[in-house]
């Protein structure tokens, strides 16, 4: 396959391909997978919208399955789906995700705790696990996950949103190396304010109120894109109104007191550092 950013002329690396799009019937999804489609893709879109996510499969020509994304096994009828309608697996934006709200740890009821971590975390494991056999029998592929910048600061407006996102960026940086190994490249967003469902409407009227602008879906659609057909691996990329995306730059951490200076790593530790420190 065209492995990221190769093209041949003013062809799009993504014509003929195929991707899957998760929580793709609405918001950063909904935008994403108009933008995958345009570019050429086929798409298989997720999302337990049915009646949003079959009306947009309609328009784009696409596939559409209804699925949770924290559930193994409607990721095996994924992957049997996306093998049977089109071959296989080239490209998958995890994107599906919920939020708690609710700022105070000890009032998180059992249930919205469980739901959000099995949508925000559970659904990009089990999703990276189920497509990356198909993406390496493709010769390779990308991977790019919907974090936030809740997952990079201290957000205590949601903190079970933060831990989910954290996740998701560490998850990113630890599969980096050994998905670089299979010629698939992955990736973390975190965007800041988007205009979506998700962003409820008094956040958006308190965004209003101090003039801070709002992400548009199809910025971050875009930013997706380029995650899909760039090089880079295993970054957590910053996306904020009016601005380019730009890779995270993630501080190294102490060393063990009294080891030498400039000692070499044991290797794989070696390998970690050089993927994970941009």
């Amino acid at each position: 396959m065209s492995i990221a950013g190769e093209s041949v002329g003013d062809r799009s690396p993504l014509e003929g391909k195929v991707a899957v799009v998760t929580g793709g019937a609405s918001g950063i999804g909904l935008a994403a997978a108009r933008r995958l489609s345009a570019a050429g893709a086929s798409l298989l879109l997720v999302d337990l919208a049915e009646e949003a996510g079959r009306k947009l499969a309609a328009d784009l020509g696409a596939r559409y399955v209804r699925a949770d994304v924290g559930d193994p096994a409607d990721w095996d009828r994924i992957v049997v789906d996306a093998a049977e309608s089109f071959g296989g697996i080239d490209f998958a934006f995890l994107n599906a995700g919920v939020i708690t709200p609710e700022a105070d740890v000890v009032t998180v009821p059992d249930e919205s705790y469980r739901r959000i971590v099995s949508v925000n975390v559970d659904g990009v494991f089990y999703g990276v696990r189920a497509v990356v056999p198909s993406m390496q029998a493709r010769g390779g592929g990308a991977i790019v996950a919907t974090a936030s910048l809740a997952g990079l600061i201290s957000y205590s407006p949601d903190p079970v949103y933060a831990m989910t996102k954290h996740a998701v960026v560490g998850l990113v940086r630890a599969l980096a190396p050994q998905l670089q190994a299979k010629a698939i490249t992955i990736n973390a967003i975190c965007p800041g304010l988007v205009d979506t469902p998700l962003l409820s409407a008094e956040a958006k009227e308190m965004a209003k109120a101090a003039n801070f602008p709002l992400i548009s879906p199809s910025d971050i659609a875009e930013a997706v894109y380029d995650r899909m057909t760039g090089a880079d691996t295993g970054r957590a990329w910053v996306c904020q109104a009016g601005r380019d995306a730009v890779a995270y730059r993630f501080a190294g951490v102490p060393g063990p007191a009294g080891a030498a200076a400039g000692r070499t790593p044991p290797t794989a530790l070696a390998a970690h550092d050089q993927v994970n420190r941009h």
